[in-house]
């Protein structure tokens, strides 16, 4: 059986970087901000508990993706340096690194006017950096799947740490990666089908 863990919708502004900007950006982490995070369990054996996890454009370090981020804008901002209404920079960004479709989807929308106030910047989470798991627990840890976007503002970088060869965070070697390609940091929104899929099958093998 399936069951989706959605943990709190955390959200952060671009406007805590350039005060006149006015799009907003989803920031993922393992604990209290925008990941959609998919677990699976067998509900058949007792205590059998979490069999798989999917951590989706989710980075190991809060400051590391405030900064890949900040790098992206820049970029962009460099390249309209005749551009002086910084909200059709911030346009650009949320086109290519955050939802790739021509209009915000609705979805997103929503939960951007339902976000409240306490998890907006990142204030609470600034210093939160993923720890490796101790030796003794690896044993308990689910297999993973990491995923982000090809153009995602959570970069490369900011996910290696999870599967790394050579100190992965899990501990343990069944965690897999996967960019996925034309998408940026909602893939479940820009390529729902392609999406769905992936996640299916991925669970299939342990349902």
């Amino acid at each position: 059986h399936l069951f989706i863990i959605y943990t709190v919708l955390y959200l952060f502004a671009l406007s805590t970087l350039y005060p006149s900007t006015t799009t907003w950006c989803c920031l993922a982490s393992i604990r209290s901000c925008g990941i959609l995070k998919v677990a699976e369990r067998n509900n058949k054996i007792e205590g059998e508990g979490c069999l798989s996890v999917i951590l989706s454009s989710t980075p190991t370090n809060v400051k590391l993706v405030e900064e890949e981020a900040h790098r992206l804008y820049s970029q962009i901002k460099n390249d309209k340096e005749d551009e002086e209404d910084e909200s059709v920079v911030a346009e650009v960004f949320r086109r290519e690194h955050q939802c790739r479709t021509l209009d915000m989807p609705l979805p997103l929308q929503e939960a951007y006017q339902n976000a409240g106030t306490v998890w907006r910047g990142t204030d609470a989470i600034r210093d939160y950096v993923a720890k490796a798991v101790a030796q003794e627990e690896t044993a308990r840890m689910p297999s993973a799947m990491v995923l982000r976007g090809e153009h995602d503002f959570v970069t490369e970088v900011c996910v290696e740490g999870w599967s790394s060869k050579t100190d992965p965070l899990f501990n343990h070697k069944f965690v897999r990666s996967k960019t996925v390609e034309g998408c940026s940091h909602h893939g479940l929104l820009e390529q729902e089908k392609m999406y769905g899929e992936m996640i299916d099958n991925y669970f299939l093998e342990y349902d």
